[in-house]
């Protein structure tokens, strides 16, 4: 029957006509294109670590996938994710954070000198080091929402007058070594691994979240008649997410088990896919990034979103320093070199755009695998900081060329239709 024959059927029986011509569950079969630039958009990445971790599993005869080399690459990509994670929530608003590894940094050497110096426990001293992040993100987004000042250079120079203060705070020493035990169980000491009940238990509950998370979008998007994903689709999606984290697991508890630092990040990752996708402040931040003129007509407060963003990135590099601080167990008066390049760069390979509006928070995942994989895995061959970088910066410039041409594609397909 054709949509216009439904109409009238609709009409003669008294329905709404939306109800009839509405039909999410027969929507039409899309191309391959757009398929890559829709929903499917994460299986090139995908596939992109399938193949590093072939690579390396043969080139390392079979070390590459051992439990204690994936238990190390699971702890060397935590603060490496947890920045990532900070990086997408400002991507989202077409913004950027040029300041992420000081203000890493910087959090990490206030809660050392806090706890070495002043002898504050742990329970003073990692809160008032997540309050310095919060502090220094309030005030890069009061600059830069309310004085609109480019982000660019906002975070620039915050970058280079974090660098100062953190030199300041050190006091002239290069290295300040972490002795509190607290501190240093969360990342850097043997006893950092979750028990067992709670390293198997705590990602099943996570698993079973997210698919309550994936059934209630798509129940919710049907009964408001909106273009739903196939049910087998759906289904298939969380299958892979059970299976993967089941892997995961048992691969950890062969070893030492599920470190602290992976459940935090993972803890943090579940948490901010559910205030994207299930809050009204989360589909705030997709609009203030997808277009921020129709998101102020529309009555959304764009300035409060964008400093509330600007706030949780540098709570979350906050999280990233301390933990990054625990795994070395000293602070250093240098910045990190590679942290901003690998949070920014986890963020755009797993497919969140520079230009706003688009990506999800779960793009950290496999962003962040690639990267660190790719570090491990030439670590493991004995090759220098210098190959690492230009690898690295190669798989960036080639995931924003990527990133650009889909902007592209999508705006061509639109303007056609």
């Amino acid at each position: 029957m054709s949509e216009i024959q439904e109409q009238k059927q609709a009409v003669s029986e008294g329905q709404p006509i939306a109800a009839a011509v509405e039909r999410p569950e027969y929507s039409r079969r899309r191309s391959i294109g757009e398929l890559l630039r829709g929903d499917l958009g994460f299986i090139p990445v995908l596939l992109t670590l399938l193949v590093i971790v072939i690579f390396f599993e043969v080139v390392s005869q079979g070390l590459f996938l051992t439990p204690r080399n994936l238990s190390d690459l699971a702890q060397q990509m935590a603060e490496v994710g947890i920045a990532g994670l900070a990086s997408v929530l400002v991507l989202l608003l077409g913004e950027i954070d040029l300041s992420i590894a000081a203000v890493a940094q910087l959090c990490a050497v206030v809660m050392a000198v806090c706890s070495e110096r002043i002898g504050l426990p742990a329970a003073l001293a990692i809160p008032i080091a997540l309050a310095t992040g919060a502090v220094v993100g309030l005030i890069n987004g009061i600059l830069i929402a309310v004085l609109r000042i480019p982000s660019f250079i906002v975070t620039l120079a915050g970058s280079i007058a974090y660098s100062g203060l953190l030199l300041f705070l050190m006091f002239g020493q290069s290295t300040l070594i972490i002795r509190n035990a607290f501190i240093l169980s969360i990342a850097g000491s043997p006893l950092s691994f979750l028990p067992d009940i709670l390293g198997v238990g705590l990602p099943v509950l996570a698993v079973i979240l997210f698919a309550l998370g994936v059934i209630y979008g798509y129940t919710k998007r049907r009964r408001m008649g909106l273009r739903t994903q196939p049910f087998s689709r759906m289904m298939i999606q969380i299958v892979f997410v059970a299976v993967l984290v089941g892997a995961a697991v048992a691969a950890f508890e062969s070893y030492n088990g599920v470190p602290y630092s992976t459940a935090i990040l993972f803890g943090l990752i579940l948490l901010f896919w559910l205030i994207l996708t299930k809050t009204g402040f989360g589909r705030h931040i997709y609009a203030v990034g997808g277009n921020q003129e129709a998101a102020r007509r529309a009555g959304i407060n764009v300035v409060g979103i964008r400093i509330a963003v600007f706030t949780l990135c540098s709570l979350l590099t906050a999280v990233a320093g301390i933990i990054q601080a625990s795994r070395n167990t000293a602070v250093y008066s240098a910045v990190s070199p590679t942290l901003l390049l690998d949070a920014i760069g986890a963020a755009v390979i797993g497919g969140v755009s520079l230009f706003g509006g688009r990506g999800s928070v779960w793009a950290i995942v496999l962003g962040v695998l690639i990267i660190q994989s790719l570090e491990n895995g030439l670590t493991l061959q004995s090759q220098g900081t210098d190959v690492k970088q230009m690898v690295e910066g190669v798989v960036l410039i080639v995931a924003v060329i990527a990133d650009a041409l889909i902007r592209r594609a999508q705006a061509r397909s639109s303007s056609g239709r």
